[in-house]
């Protein structure tokens, strides 16, 4: 026992010599965008050589890698995260179509430009995407951090920089929320949302201090070493856009501030990436490569660092933590303009709940596909009995106001622009206004007021403008007027809805109501007064309930998926232009799927029905069959091989099959059978498959920013005709 105690007192005066002289070791890490997975190769080298960092600081990229391995990560975890992650649609804030509204789903997806309407004025949005995807998945990530607060108290201390966008000066971070501070510094300008933290409005680091060697040195680190993933000048023959333009001026004080910093570091890695710009999200596996070559190269200066160390602290591993939390309690901050209902009921937590880190990002998506969020955070609590407080902070957007503009053609509706205006609590919380207005060849308009309440029910109103003239041959028609010996049917249709709607999941919509319909159809006669002949010229008044589904992945060209949409409707009254009128009931539905094989061919069937109870004496009612169109309204319904409205009759069965081939990205071939039968009663007896109607269309596909441009080629057996038939841009 005496001589261990003399080896102890003998041992800690050594320690502390020891101590005092190992050197410390900082290392910082460059902004660069994509080229910022380069980083993951040195660090991967400075684990195998043994290194222990004292000190990480980073800024941009640099941060975000930095940040992950000062958390605890090792260099082959952030590398497997950066291998796995789709950073393309992170960074633009993709989210599936599953998230979205059912609203959206119903009455939004027309246009791709959207711009933000502030006080009576279009501007311009502030970034491609807010972030809110990169937040969430920083905070899955960094589950460990959630009580520090001092980035000091991390496994390894850290710092990071990002921008005042005031006065352009740089901030550094070193406490707070880490997620939150990593992306403030990553907020590259006009791919993310600028970042409100402490009252700042914060940009990418990189802007004022891409390469923070000299606050490293500040931290009274010996030996710094400096990964730089900066790219160069552009001479002069390769400025030739405003973006290379502007993009040089930016870079003037990056680039001459960071060539100061460069001289003060012990060690310089610069790995050779210059042929690769911020965006290569897509060539990450280059990327890391690149970082490889350069970083093997200083193998033998990493492990004579590393030798000069010679205690060092054992370092905790550290894992993605996908364990359900038990939520006692959920907290709400910063809702001004929408209930506790509305924004729990698009979250879909109650307390209670058992739920990952995982499973809150993917529940937050159901919350910012309403797009009345700038920012979600959140906070989980450990409670005294195990439990957690699972608190939201929510900062809400200021664009309650959009423009969105899109353009179309077809040979029913002929050209058409759409402007569509939308603002958000314009009487109540909660509540949406939307309108279209289509200009052209007819003029058109959908206005939808909705009041969604989450949980509990909601409530609207709708009206629609619906008008076009077609020369098609409305068989029916002819039979009923015999003096016609030529159509030029001119179709009108205003109609009017008061609804009330529950939704779930957000894929099934239930809803009832009461409609005004106005119904005016007329045809040109040719006879010796040339009169026009009125159809009919009447309003109803109607009852209704429809039960909706979609789960389709993509509005066009879906490759995965169910569709239902089936509608009851009850004539209750008419003004009687024809003075024949009686109640009747009719019905119509349509079911679909879609599913896809090797990624490439989908195979997609719809099958469509409509029967009439008490069949009306108007003709307008009846099923109209043939064309093309995804944007017919009320009996019209498209079937390849006819021309518009060519067959008719009080009940139909369809089905279409589409077998769509995608052979280079957005691009598509496809090849579509469908088979249709009409009659008084097509279910009057089990041969449904008499005087079957047939049609067919093989067709190219282009899925563009102004949405699916499309020519096709159809014809029927049954007929012998053909068609070209050829559309531009979202259906509406």
């Amino acid at each position: 026992m005496k001589y261990k105690l003399l080896y102890i007192i003998f041992a800690i005066p050594m320690f502390v010599f020891a101590q005092q002289k190992q050197p410390k070791v900082g290392l910082v890490l460059s902004g660069g965008g994509a080229k910022g997975f380069a980083h993951v190769a040195v660090l991967k080298e400075i684990d195998k050589a043994g290194i222990q960092l004292d000190y990480i600081g980073g800024t941009s990229m640099g941060a975000i890698v930095g940040g992950l391995y000062a958390a605890g990560f090792t260099a082959n975890q952030i590398e497997e995260i950066v291998k796995k992650t789709d950073f393309q649609n992170l960074l633009i804030d993709k989210i599936p179509r599953s998230t979205s509204p059912f609203f959206e789903k119903e009455y939004l997806e027309k246009t791709k430009i959207t711009l933000p309407v502030t006080k009576g004025k279009v501007g311009l949005p502030k970034a491609v995407s807010r972030g809110q995807n990169v937040l969430s998945f920083l905070f899955e990530l960094l589950d460990s951090t959630e009580d520090v607060n001092d980035f000091t108290k991390l496994p390894i201390p850290f710092f990071c920089i990002a921008t005042d966008v005031e006065n352009g000066g740089e901030v550094l971070i070193e406490n707070g929320s880490l997620p939150l501070a990593l992306r403030a510094s990553g907020s590259f300008p006009t791919l993310l949302d600028p970042v409100v933290l402490d009252d700042k409005l914060l940009v990418d680091g990189g802007i004022s201090n891409n390469f923070p060697v000299s606050i490293m040195k500040s931290k009274g680190m010996d030996i710094v070493i400096g990964v730089d993933v900066e790219g160069k000048l552009y001479k002069k023959e390769k400025l030739t856009s405003v973006i290379a333009i502007l993009n040089q001026i930016v870079s003037y004080q990056m680039y001459n501030k960071s060539k100061k910093e460069k001289e003060k570091l012990d060690v310089y890695i610069h790995p050779e990436i210059f042929e690769y710009n911020v965006v290569d999200f897509d060539k990450k596996d280059q990327i890391l490569e690149k970082g490889r070559v350069e970083a093997e190269k200083f193998r033998e200066v990493f492990k004579q660092i590393s030798a000069k160390q010679m205690y060092k602290k054992k370092k905790k591993l550290l894992e993605i933590n996908t364990l359900k939390k038990h939520i006692s309690k959920i907290g709400l901050t910063g809702s001004k303009n929408y209930t506790r209902a509305f924004v729990l009921g698009k979250l879909n937590i109650k307390e209670g709940d058992s739920i990952s880190r995982q499973e809150i990002s993917k529940r937050i998506y159901l919350l910012t596909a309403t797009k009345n969020y700038e920012r979600v955070e959140y906070q989980l609590k450990k409670q005294s009995d195990n439990s957690f407080l699972l608190n939201f902070n929510l900062k809400e957007s200021n664009d309650n106001a959009s423009l969105s503009l899109g353009a179309h053609y077809d040979f029913l509706y002929k050209s058409g622009v759409l402007a569509n205006y939308s603002q958000k609590h314009v009487f109540t919380n909660n509540d949406l206004f939307s309108l279209d207005i289509v200009l052209g060849d007819n003029l058109r308009y959908n206005l939808n007021y909705f009041v969604d309440n989450g949980f509990y029910v909601s409530y609207g109103f709708r009206s629609r403008y619906n008008h076009f003239t077609s020369s098609s041959k409305f068989n029916s028609i002819v039979s009923q007027f015999p003096n016609i010996n030529s159509i030029n049917l001119k179709y009108t249709d205003i109609t009017n809805q008061l609804f009330v709607q529950t939704s779930f999941d957000r894929k099934f919509a239930l809803g009832l109501g009461l409609e005004q319909k106005h119904i005016k159809a007329s045809t040109e006669t040719i006879t010796s007064n040339n009169n026009e002949t009125i159809i009919d010229n009447s309003n109803y008044y109607n009852a209704f309930g429809y039960l909706k589904l979609d789960t389709y992945d993509k509005k066009y060209f879906a490759t995965k998926g169910y569709f239902a949409d089936l509608n009851l409707k009850w004539y209750l009254a008419s003004s009687d232009y024809n003075n024949d009128f009686n109640p009747f009931l009719q019905a119509k539905g349509t079911l679909g799927f879609a599913t896809t094989f090797a990624n490439k061919l989908t195979f997609q069937m719809t099958n469509e029905a409509g029967f009439t109870l008490d069949s009306p004496t108007s003709d307008v009612f009846d099923f109209y069959l043939g064309g093309y169109n995804q944007n017919y309204i009320n009996t019209f319904v498209s079937l390849y091989g006819y021309d518009f409205a060519e067959l008719s009759n009080n009940s139909f069965l369809k089905s279409e099959l589409n077998l769509r081939y995608r052979f280079a990205e957005n691009h598509y071939a496809s090849f579509i059978a469908n088979y249709a039968r009409l009659d008084g009663n097509v279910f009057k007896d089990i041969d449904v498959f008499k005087d079957i109607k047939s049609g067919y269309a093989i067709g190219y596909s282009y899925n563009s920013l102004i949405g699916p441009i499309e020519l096709k080629y159809s014809w029927s057996p049954d007929n012998k005709q053909s068609h070209w038939l050829f559309n531009l841009g979202f259906w509406f």
